[in-house]
């Protein structure tokens, strides 16, 4: 691969720009391969979270877990959820547990094979090690500014 800038440039490039470009890439990439199977994002986290809940997972923790990964209010998650329900790919039982229907179990396993052919373009020619140092550098990134960041 070819660097737009040489190592001398590179270090004075701001981490800002470079992080919202990598952020903006990675994530038009992911929402349009998941639109071409008939979903979005935020569907695809309300379907891993409720697929790893395995049935014991309610709507409230669901929507609480997912809701910081959206830049909105709370309402944008349970209507997330809402669509979820209506592509019959979920269920909602008394109390709000929220289970995977037939058609959400092989829905999610497409999706997670999109996820995992994305992940493998991602990584191509990053090693587990340069990897793991980009995600340390961030959360210093992240630390140093008195930012705050989690993923579940």
């Amino acid at each position: 691969m070819e660097y737009s800038h040489s190592d001398a440039e590179l270090i004075h490039q701001p981490i800002g720009y470079w992080s919202w470009a990598a952020h903006k890439a990675v994530v038009t990439r992911a929402r349009a391969a998941l639109a071409e199977i008939g979903t979005t994002q935020p569907q695809w986290w309300v379907l891993g979270q409720v697929a790893r809940a395995d049935g014991d997972g309610t709507r409230d923790e669901v929507s609480r877990i997912l809701r910081g990964y959206l830049d909105t209010g709370p309402e944008a998650m349970e209507e997330e959820i809402d669509s979820t329900i209506a592509h019959g790919w979920i269920t909602q039982a008394p109390g709000g547990l929220l289970s995977l229907t037939e058609e959400g179990r092989a829905f999610y396993g497409k999706a997670a094979a999109v996820q995992a052919e994305l992940q493998a373009e991602r990584h191509a020619g990053i090693s587990d090690e340069e990897y793991l140092t980009t995600l340390k550098v961030l959360q210093r990134f992240i630390h140093n500014t008195g930012g705050s960041a989690w993923h579940h």
